[in-house]
């Protein structure tokens, strides 16, 4: 077995010298085993849902379909086992989530194995598709170290043994640096995204595939352009205050300073055994960070930073005799016009070769015999409250659909409450509350008619409209009335309050009816008056001037006394006059 994951590892440097040749961006990393077999889970899982389930698939559904996929795409016979109902639209889904995450398996190398060895240097065939075939899917014995710990169950919620944490742990420091070779892999994201615990959970990573979704984008390149807009953009650049991922701005803002910390050691450090060491101790001291000695996961973490440390310095003095062996005074990187453009800026620098081989070794690696343990929920727990599960952070949370799940009594209840007349609040007044008017009644009250016998009636009618006929006639008579003042003095002083009126709303005519020199005068020359004035409203009512909305105040004097009378819209209650006048400043 140990040649063969050998053989398997000599394939992988083959296809990442050249895999220049027919790749877009030479940043692309390698599914393994356990990470295809990840995939299929959740390609399984989108197509039941698109098909009217839920986000789900059974365990022996996504076994025998990673039998068909390893058959077909390394043009084997099938099994006798029928195929899956929507098994192209799997296969479809499967090969669309490693393009869009700039990422390929195993089988695909292998199928391009043949098309980019060089035929002088590079053996045949170094592993069959047989012996790929027994690799992948666990069937050859693996010799495995005894474990004192008893084993649990897929559904077991007793605290999985150390093997499992240190496995979950090791693929958290490999999802670290995968980001920083490859930031399209989403799987790499979502293993990181909450590790440590930065109260990202499952909704947060909703929101985050919805937005990149509709930008059609990368996972990590939806959460980069949200946190650069919150810290860069203006006023009119900054994402709207609707947008979910405003929810999480701090756990987010985190995410990517974490990852900036890192790029940062990547760019500045020349030497990639010293650029490794520190970019393995930055993600074990967030992992550690308040952790006892003691814990389980502080122990998988010491223990996986030593392991990857040295490592790193062994890749790097192999590549460095490689590149001694083989100066030809060309630069090993073979950068591209468009490299730069498509997340390979780094793609010269010899951390990021050492981290790509350290990565490809680990997809090289064997793959776990329990398939149970790798795609059920129950995983370790690194942070928060559960463990990171592929399968439930890319289902959506359940929504709603409208259906109270209370009971009908409780239901009933809260409608009776509802429905019940509430009580009024009493108004604190202050000792002026006799000037304060009482409040009207509510609009349903003033609307409430049993019976169409009961519709109210006005008090006080608006006055009907008069033509201009009713109008002269009603002056002149008016003026007739005003020939016998000496007579009848009380309808001399009614004629002389129909005059002022009629002053008043012609606007032109002066006010000489209330005068007490008109009074002296004889009826003929006060008919001629009156004549001259009426003539005078005729001529101002046609200019359709509008009536004052306040009239003036009216002077009559009878009998010596002298009364006045103004136009209020409000009257004054009772006590207000004197209290106003009291309070006044």
């Amino acid at each position: 077995m140990e040649a063969l994951g050998d053989r398997l590892k000599v394939m992988v440097k083959i296809f990442r010298r050249e895999c220049h040749r027919v790749l877009q961006s030479e940043r692309t990393t390698i599914h393994g085993a356990d990470d295809m077999l990840m995939v299929l889970q959740l390609a399984m899982a989108e197509v039941n849902k698109q098909h009217g389930g839920e986000f789900k698939v059974a365990l022996s559904d996504v076994l025998m379909a990673w039998k068909h996929l390893l058959l077909d795409k390394l043009h084997l016979p099938p099994p006798s086992f029928a195929r899956l109902e929507n098994y192209d639209l799997i296969l479809e889904v499967y090969e669309s989530f490693l393009k869009r995450s700039n990422t390929v398996d195993l089988l695909d190398i292998l199928s391009m194995y043949k098309q980019l060895r060089l035929v002088d240097l590079d053996p045949e065939e170094p592993v069959s598709p047989i012996q790929l075939f027994e690799f992948l899917s666990g069937n050859t014995e693996v010799p495995e170290i005894p474990d004192s710990s008893v084993p649990s169950t897929p559904s077991s919620k007793n605290r999985p043994c150390s093997s499992q944490v240190k496995t979950a742990v090791r693929r958290v420091f490999c999802s670290y640096l995968n980001l920083l070779v490859n930031s399209k892999n989403d799987m790499a994201l979502a293993l990181t995204l909450d590790v440590p615990s930065r109260a990202l959970g499952q909704q947060a990573f909703t929101d985050i595939k919805h937005a990149a979704r509709n930008n059609n984008t990368s996972l990590f390149l939806a959460v980069t352009s949200f946190v650069r807009a919150i810290q860069l953009g203006g006023k009119g650049y900054a994402p709207a205050e609707s947008d979910p991922l405003r929810k999480h701005v701090k756990g987010l803002s985190d995410f990517v300073q974490f990852l900036d910390n890192l790029e940062e050691i990547l760019g500045e450090i020349p030497d990639p055994s010293v650029c490794g060491a520190r970019l393995v101790a930055a993600i074990r001291a967030v992992l550690v960070k308040g952790r006892s000695s003691g814990d389980a996961v502080y122990a998988a973490a010491e223990e996986t930073a030593k392991e990857l440390k040295e490592r790193i310095c062994q890749l790097h003095q192999i590549q460095q005799q490689t590149t001694n062996a083989s100066r030809t005074g060309i630069s090993p990187a073979r950068p591209k016009v468009h490299a730069v453009n498509h997340a390979t800026a780094y793609g010269g620098r010899d951390t990021v070769k050492v981290l790509m081989a350290l990565l490809d070794e680990e997809a090289s690696a064997l793959p776990r015999q329990n398939k149970a343990d790798l795609l059920s929920e129950d995983q370790p727990v690194l942070s928060g409250a559960e463990g990171t599960c592929m399968l439930t952070l890319f289902r959506s949370p359940e929504v709603s659909a409208g259906c109270s799940p209370e009971p009908l009594r409780n239901r009933v209840q809260s409608r009776l409450d509802l429905l019940k007349p509430k009580a009024k609040d009493r108004v604190i007044r202050s000792q002026f509350a006799c000037t304060y008017r009482d409040e009207e009644l509510p609009l349903n009250r003033v609307l409430e008619f049993p019976s169409s016998s009961q519709v109210p009636t006005c008090v006080h009618p608006a006055p009907k409209p008069k033509n201009t006929l009713a109008v002269d006639e009603e002056r002149s008579s008016d003026v007739e009335e005003t020939t016998t003042a000496s007579e009848c003095p009380n309808k001399e002083q009614s004629g002389m309050r129909r005059g002022a009126a009629l002053g008043q709303r012609s606007g032109n005519a002066p006010n000489r009816g209330a005068g007490p020199g008109n009074r002296k005068k004889t009826g003929i020359q006060t008919q001629g008056s009156k004549r001259k004035q009426v003539d005078s409203d005729q001529r101002g009512g046609s200019e359709n001037e509008p009536p004052q909305k306040k009239q003036p105040m009216v002077s009559v004097k009878m009998s010596g006394k002298t009364v006045s009378k103004a136009s209020s819209k409000k009257k004054l209650i009772a006590g207000q006059g004197k209290l106003t006048s009291f309070f006044r400043v």
